[in-house]
Order: structure tokens, then C-alpha cells, then sequence
């Protein structure tokens, strides 16, 4: 089977990439000289001799992300003597499937979401780890138990099995707002679901306006809504209801799914308590919706996004002075704990050798998590990584988030099929947005997913 070019053009990538080779002896941070990091896990690389093998590693990090990553890395190879290669592509996910079908897989492969990973396992094409990868991550990982969940697919004949390590955590379920307009008005951060919704109100009577919601985004538009109604259905159903819906068993026009629309409904339909009224929702562009916060007066208090918005404020706004955030907080009367809605990069063995065996061994390592930590754009929810290594305090108080969360989910719309969790559910929402109930909303969402059978 004759290779595409893109497919040709990475195994010329992977063969020729040498700089994570070369550079061993100059590695980001000398061995021993911080002692923040735990350097025993390091050290513990130097028992194993992999002298002679190399290793290839394929993911869809590229430019600074591809620097850091290549940082790290350098240290097992440094380590273990291996020789490691890592490419990295923006067509990952087709890419992968094409090698990986045709019998050229790398050794290891990073992927953005498990859904493709679950994908190859059915077909055989992934390798499981053994069970003390699982217990490992089981242990050393905050909600352990969601993280092996979530990396735990059916193989080609039906069974369970556990296929990878999660490395890189992103954070969803953050409230944005001024420290400096919340102390002028006198406003405190709130601890819980309730006391959120008060302070909504309070806002609201004292004549502000809470919150700036912005679903627009092109094509896309309506995703901002669906990870509201995700956060919510983590705070009024136990995480097996979530886990439930995600895989169509609990029906879209389920009441409670239909409830976590109306809870969505509470914040977005009040004219009161929305800049521009109910009417901006679906007409405003996510990108310009948290602007309003820094506005003099300013339009909104709150905004609820990712922890990648701050790329969207105004560029003379500081991030832990201008600006901060909480996290959207749970329910004190529901006991369903602290729940966290996010996303993470699974690294998978896609062709089995010793050398990836013992580098997925690395990458749940302490310090694999801790040198990135210590270079940017990085978060973990491993329990043994030094959270004073963080290169910000603003990483460093969204990495205690989820260190401290009880659950951890994925966006459910990401792995969803795509006609429900980036089609019918994204209209949805808008439609929603527009004034239709949650339940006829939901019932359209649920007859397109039928379709699909």
C-alpha cells in the first residue's frame, strides 16, 4: 500500500528529527540543581538501558508546544540511552488512522481527544497497558478513577481494556471576572453553586449586569452554550448519568437532561442578567463576549470559558491583576462533590516495543509532568508533580483545581458523533438561546441521533 505524501512526509520527519537526540547532554534544567523536582524519578530512568533502540513518537503538537515537548523527552533519552524522534502534525488525527492501517504506526502516539483512540483500539490497531499502569494511574492521579475511565476502550473482540496515560490536562469549568470591579462593588468570590446564582441576583438588584455569554464562533457557533449545559449536568447528576448521556443511553430529552438545559436557561434567559439581553447570546462572537469585563463601567461582572479566553481580553489586561477567575462552583446541596469539565492528551502505544513500554512509564513519571510544568502551557492533575513548579500563579491555581477535583469529565459534545456534539447540539443550543423550550430543543437533538441508527 503506496503511502501519502503527508504520510511519507512524517516518517521522513520522524527519521531525520534528531534535535531531542542531540541535545541530551543539554538538557532545560541540570539534574539536581532545583530541588523542586523530583529528580528520583529521574534517576530511577538510569536502571534502564535501552542503548541502541529508538523510538518514535507521533502527536499534533508543533512550534512552542513541540520545543517544550522536545525538552522533555530529552530526558529519557538522556536516561535510558534510547533514541527518541517525535514529529508532530495539525492533521494528526487523519494521519494516525492512514499509518496506523497500514502497518506504519510510530511507537507511541499523542491523542487530542480518546474518542479516535477508541476508534483504533476496536480495530486492533492500539496496545493496552498492563494493570499496573492502571492501578498507577489509579493512585497517582487527582479523580484517578476518571482518568482510567477515560482511557479504558473495548478491544476488537469486546473486552475492557486500558490503553493510555493522560500528560496534559486543559481546564473548562472557570468563571472569569476584575478583582478590581468585584472589590469596588463589594463582591465576594463565590464558594457554591447557590451562593452564584445569589450573587447573580444581587448584581442584577444592585443594577448591574452578571454575565457576558457569547455563543457565536462561525460554523461553530453554539459550542460555548453546550460546555455550560456539560458543567451543569456534572452538578445536578452523578458522573454515570454524564457518562450515561455522552453514549446516547440516557436520551437527550431525558428530564434531566432537559434540566441542565433550564439550569443553563437560568443565567441566559434574563434579559437582566446577560449584557445586551437575551437576544446577544447567539449574536454575540465568543471572542468579543469577555471584553466586556474590563469595560469603564463595566458591561458584565462574570464570564464562564476556558481556560484558554485570556488570548481573547484586551492586550493591556494582566492576567492575576486585571483579571482572574474561580472555579464554577457545585451545588452544596446536591453532595456531588467538585467536578471539573476539561479535555487532556492521551499518550497510547500504536506499535509495541520496549523502549515505548518504559516511555509510558515516563510520561505518568512525576517529573515528565514537572518539566513541562516549569516551561508554560502545561497542566496536570498528577498528584506527585510539585505544583510550585508551575511557571505562572495562574497555571499554578488552575493545576490546584484540578488536583482538588473529585471528577473529572471531557467535553461531552467532543465525543459525542459528530453530527450530534458539532451539529444538532451546537443548533440546538442556539435555537435555545432564541427563545425555543429546552424540551423541544432537546427532542430535535435526540431525533437526529435516532437518525443515526
Amino acid at each position: 500500500m503506496k503511502k501519502s505524501t503527508l504520510s511519507m512526509f512524517i516518517a521522513l520527519s520522524l527519521a531525520s528529527t534528531t534535535n531531542t537526540w542531540a541535545s541530551q547532554d543539554e538538557l532545560i534544567f541540570k539534574p539536581g540543581a532545583d530541588t523542586r523536582f523530583n529528580w528520583a524519578s529521574f534517576e530511577q530512568l538510569k536502571a534502564i538501558d535501552l542503548s541502541g533502540q529508538e523510538l518514535t513518537v507521533f502527536g499534533p503538537w508543533l512550534g512552542s508546544e513541540k520545543e517544550r515537548f522536545d525538552n522533555v523527552i530529552a530526558y529519557f533519552a538522556k536516561a535510558t540511552g534510547a533514541k527518541v524522534s517525535y514529529a508532530g502534525s495539525d492533521s494528526f488525527e487523519q494521519q494516525i488512522v492512514i499509518d496506523a492501517q497500514a502497518g506504519s504506526a510510530p511507537n507511541i502516539s499523542i491523542f487530542p481527544q480518546p474518542g479516535l483512540a477508541a476508534d483504533l483500539a476496536a480495530k486492533g490497531l492500539l496496545t493496552p497497558l498492563d494493570a499496573e499502569d492502571e492501578a498507577a494511574v489509579k493512585k497517582d492521579y487527582a479523580a484517578g478513577q476518571s482518568w482510567v475511565d477515560l482511557a479504558t476502550f473495548k478491544d476488537q473482540d469486546g473486552n475492557n481494556e486500558f490503553y493510555g496515560v493522560f500528560y496534559r490536562a486543559d481546564l473548562k469549568s472557570l468563571v472569569w471576572y476584575s478583582p478590581d470591579n468585584f472589590y469596588d462593588a463589594g463582591y465576594d468570590v463565590p464558594e457554591t453553586m447557590e451562593d452564584l446564582k445569589a450573587l447573580t441576583e444581587q448584581i442584577a438588584a444592585d443594577g448591574g449586569t452578571p454575565w457576558c455569554i457569547g455563543l457565536g464562533s462561525g460554523a461553530a457557533t453554539g459550542w460555548p452554550a453546550t460546555d455550560w449545559v456539560e458543567d451543569l449536568m456534572l452538578r445536578t447528576q452523578p458522573a454515570d448519568v454524564y457518562d450515561q448521556w455522552v453514549k446516547n443511553e440516557v436520551k437527550f430529552d431525558d428530564p434531566r437532561v432537559v434540566g441542565a438545559i433550564e439550569e443553563f436557561g437560568w443565567f441566559a434567559h434574563n434579559d437582566a442578567f446577560v449584557d445586551g439581553g437575551i437576544k446577544a447570546v447567539a449574536a454575540t462572537d465568543f471572542r468579543d463576549s469577555p471584553k466586556g469585563l474590563f469595560a469603564s463601567p463595566p458591561k458584565c461582572y462574570m464570564h464562564r470559558q476556558a481556560s484558554f479566553v485570556p488570548a481573547f481580553f484586551p492586550d493591556e489586561i494582566e492576567l492575576g491583576i486585571d483579571a482572574d477567575f474561580f472555579y464554577f462552583p457545585s451545588y452544596a446541596d446536591k453532595d456531588l462533590g467538585n467536578p471539573v469539565l476539561g479535555a487532556g492528551t492521551l499518550v497510547s502505544i500504536t506499535n509495541d516495543s520496549e523502549a515505548a513500554r518504559e516511555f509510558i512509564d515516563f510520561m505518568r513519571s512525576p517529573i515528565a509532568h514537572e518539566l513541562w510544568m516549569a516551561q508554560k502551557g502545561f497542566l496536570s492533575a498528577h498528584l506527585g508533580a510539585n505544583p510550585e513548579l508551575y511557571a505562572t500563579e495562574t497555571a499554578k491555581k488552575q493545576g490546584e483545581i484540578l488536583r482538588y477535583a473529585t471528577t473529572f469529565r471531557f467535553d461531552a459534545s467532543d465525543l459525542m458523533p459528530g453530527k450530534i456534539g458539532a451539529g444538532a447540539f451546537w443548533t440546538g443550543m442556539v435555537n435555545y438561546s432564541n427563545g425555543d423550550s429546552a424540551e423541544s430543543v432537546a427532542q430535535e437533538i435526540q431525533k437526529t441521533w435516532d437518525a443515526l441508527k
